[in-house]
């Protein structure tokens, strides 16, 4: 399995749209009704972010759009980060009344290295749509998420390959009462993702204020085992329907914390994968827990001929 990020082709649950550079004028297409698609913006070839957004605002009916999706806003190279394209947007939230999702740098390796990824102060997205319901975001380099109260936040979803300790503190001094999906990459030190357990600790302590959440994600992270330890002690996991733990350096020490720890039977799925666990171990954790979670997931990460010890990551650079 294949766990580098692809391009969007569903967002909020709505098919991901393009707006041609033209406005899709002389093509003989009409423009998609504003709020069957999730539309998204993007510098490709010689179209400048700024002049698709405009193309935009002019012709599509913004106080129906629900869901935006950024791609790549720079021309050459990205020397400044998502910080300009946010001034766009929030300077015309009043235009967007409806909007309820938005992912930010929907951007594959062929354009930017996921570790290459600048963002920006998100939390400008939140503030800027009280009624927000979905922000994802690609890259963590220069993110920066303020410790904010955000009534309509029901889905969460940073992928980086390495997410710095302050957003993660952050999220914890966060009041997010509608939560109900948190995915986090957290990735590895390599690539300035030196979230510790006491920070992962502190968060699973945060989202007793969030009694909604039903699907955690704690992925891709270099210290997976002590991430599984403190899951296993944590009281959020008791309300969750899925939990997501997969693309780690998870080992048979993090798998004897999850058994050794609370019950995880009530799960409806639980993701392993891309999993260090010895063949024993994984024996173990599918008698134990494949009777009841429908969906276990369990493939193991593809080990080195030379150094089959060695423990990574799925998404790094």
């Amino acid at each position: 399995m294949s766990y580098h990020p692809s391009r969007l082709t569903h967002f909020h649950g709505l098919p991901v749209h393009l707006l041609d550079a033209d406005g899709e004028e002389g093509t003989g297409a009409e423009l998609p009704a504003p709020a069957s698609v999730a539309w998204r913006l993007s510098t490709e070839w010689d179209v400048p972010f700024e002049r698709r957004w405009n193309r935009f605002l002019d012709r599509v009916r913004t106080d129906e759009v629900v869901a935006l999706v950024v791609g790549a806003w720079w021309e050459e190279w990205d020397e400044h980060g998502i910080e300009p394209v946010l001034d766009l947007l929030t300077a015309e939230a009043h235009r967007f009344p409806r909007l309820r999702a938005v992912f930010l740098a929907d951007v594959v390796s062929e354009e930017s290295e996921i570790s290459w990824i600048k963002q920006g102060d998100v939390s400008r997205v939140l503030r800027a749509w009280p009624g927000l319901c979905e922000l994802g975001l690609r890259g963590a380099e220069d993110l920066v998420i303020e410790p904010l109260r955000h009534e309509a936040l029901r889905r969460l979803r940073v992928e980086c390959g390495g997410l710095p300790s302050e957003p993660v503190r952050a999220l914890a001094a966060c009041d997010l009462p509608a939560l109900h999906h948190l995915e986090l990459w957290l990735g590895t030190g390599w690539y300035g993702g030196d979230c510790t357990a006491a920070d992962v600790r502190a968060l699973l302590a945060a989202l007793d204020r969030s009694p909604g959440l039903r699907h955690l994600g704690l992925c891709n992270s270099d210290i997976q085992d002590e991430i599984a330890a403190a899951v296993a002690a944590a009281p959020v996991v008791a309300g969750l329907d899925s939990l997501d733990l997969s693309m780690g350096t998870l080992s048979d020490e993090g798998a004897t914390a999850l058994l050794s720890g609370q019950p995880l039977t009530h799960l409806r799925a639980l993701d392993l994968g891309h999993h260090f666990m010895s063949e024993e171990m994984a024996r173990r954790v599918r008698e134990a827990l494949g009777p009841h979670v429908p969906d276990l997931g369990l493939g193991p990460a593809r080990r080195s001929t030379h150094r089959p010890e060695e423990r990574y990551v799925a998404v790094g650079e």
